[in-house]
């Protein structure tokens, strides 16, 4: 009974751990399409804390997969 508590914990653990975490790779395509989407947002988006919100989203993704310059 104990050894299955300890195999049931440790499994448990290891769905927790930071080994599982996927970080996301450069990618041209999610790039170019990131960039695409802040320069079209700046020219149409509204004044409103939403908007501004959805822009620095948009630029967070775009520091994810764009390459270093």
């Amino acid at each position: 009974m104990t050894i299955l508590i300890i195999i049931s914990i440790i499994y448990a653990s290891s769905l927790f751990s930071d080994a599982n975490v996927k970080v996301p790779q450069k990618d041209a395509s999610l790039c170019k399409i990131f960039q695409d989407k802040i320069k079209t947002y700046k020219k149409t988006m509204r004044d409103d804390e939403y908007a501004v919100v959805t822009l620095a989203s948009y630029e967070k993704r775009a520091k994810i997969y764009c390459p270093d310059k």
